[in-house]
């Protein structure tokens, strides 16, 4: 699965994007997040202030409770304000 980074979020991880191979057991965007902050400190970091970041599965704005199960691609990104 392709996972893309955004704002903030791309300069606390230091990527863009990268491609994973997700345990089985991931089948949401919030066991998604899960495991990404267990990866390590700098995704730990990342995803830090729950309920902050936003998600697209497959270029559809998503919530937690999505289903990745058959998607190629999750974008992570922060909350967008106008101006």
């Amino acid at each position: 699965m392709k996972l893309l980074y955004f704002a903030w979020l791309r300069e606390k991880l230091g990527t863009s994007s990268e491609e994973v191979e997700l345990p089985e057991e991931v089948a949401t965007v919030a066991e998604l997040i899960d495991w990404l902050q267990a990866r390590g400190p700098r995704h730990a970091a990342a995803f830090a202030p729950e309920n902050v970041v936003r998600c697209a599965v497959d270029q559809e704005f998503s919530t937690a409770g999505a289903s990745i199960r058959h998607a190629s691609e999750v974008a992570f990104f922060p909350p967008v304000t106008g101006g």
